[in-house]
């Protein structure tokens, strides 16, 4: 990395980078890691492992030419947070680490670092859906939270209401409204929105290529009531296999 980064010699690509450019590519990766591991394909998870590596490398590297830190500071700093966060296996403390104590130590390490409200610190370039799932799980460990299901239930069916009756003006807010409160739903029930849609879009994806399979080439110029019987069969034939 040094080498590519050497004003004189370096990869001209390389040399122009700085950290705003290169955190787009970071997230692609680390999604990339994460499509692997979906696919279970180890060689391909290795491959990407190191892409992401390579991520951390490279921001490591412009933060050590600013004078901010280094590539051993980074591994410094993670250790040590392990450590701390795990005072029940690098400590003196006994017992398991449940979810709760995990928070605790993570809400420690926030007011340590300066941060004041319960929302700060949950990162603004994570995908919508989980941003919204953390901002809520946040809320709720102070308090602001339904008690059971049939209030955030309530909510997704009034939301669902309001995005019916909205003007032209209103309907991406409401919109999002409606989305908010459909993850808040799902954590209601213990499901992580995330994975959960992440699984729905898989189905949807394996469905669709079935139906174009059992179409033979002419899925697109079926009516929807054509298309329609394509999916129950493709539905059926699921629930056969199984």
């Amino acid at each position: 990395m040094a080498q590519l980064r050497d004003p004189d010699t370096g990869c001209e690509w390389d040399t122009a980078q700085d950290f705003s450019t290169i955190a787009p590519y970071t997230i692609e990766e680390a999604y990339e890691v994460a499509d692997a591991i979906e696919r279970s394909d180890m060689a391909d998870l290795k491959g990407e492992l190191g892409d992401l590596l390579f991520q951390v490398v490279f921001h490591s590297r412009m933060a050590q030419e600013a004078g901010h830190f280094e590539f051993a500071d980074v591994a410094k700093d993670i250790a040590d947070k392990m450590e701390a966060r795990h005072p029940h296996i690098f400590g003196n403390e006994g017992g398991i680490m449940e979810e709760t104590r995990w928070e605790d130590l993570k809400a420690a390490e926030r007011e340590a670092s300066g941060a004041k409200g319960a929302l700060d610190g949950v990162a603004l370039a994570l995908p919508a859906l989980l941003r919204a799932q953390k901002l809520q799980k946040r809320a709720a460990r102070h308090g602001f939270d339904w008690p059971d299901v049939s209030g955030p239930r309530d909510k997704v069916i009034e939301e669902i209401e309001e995005l019916a009756e909205a003007s032209e003006s209103e309907i991406e807010e409401e919109a999002g409204d409606f989305l908010f409160a459909a993850v808040n739903l799902v954590r209601a029930y213990g499901v992580d929105a995330e994975g959960a849609l992440r699984a729905a879009n898989a189905k949807f994806e394996r469905r669709f290529r079935a139906m174009e399979g059992l179409a033979g080439g002419d899925f697109a110029k079926r009516d929807l009531e054509a298309q329609e019987e394509l999916w129950q069969e493709v539905k059926r034939r699921e629930k056969s296999a199984s």
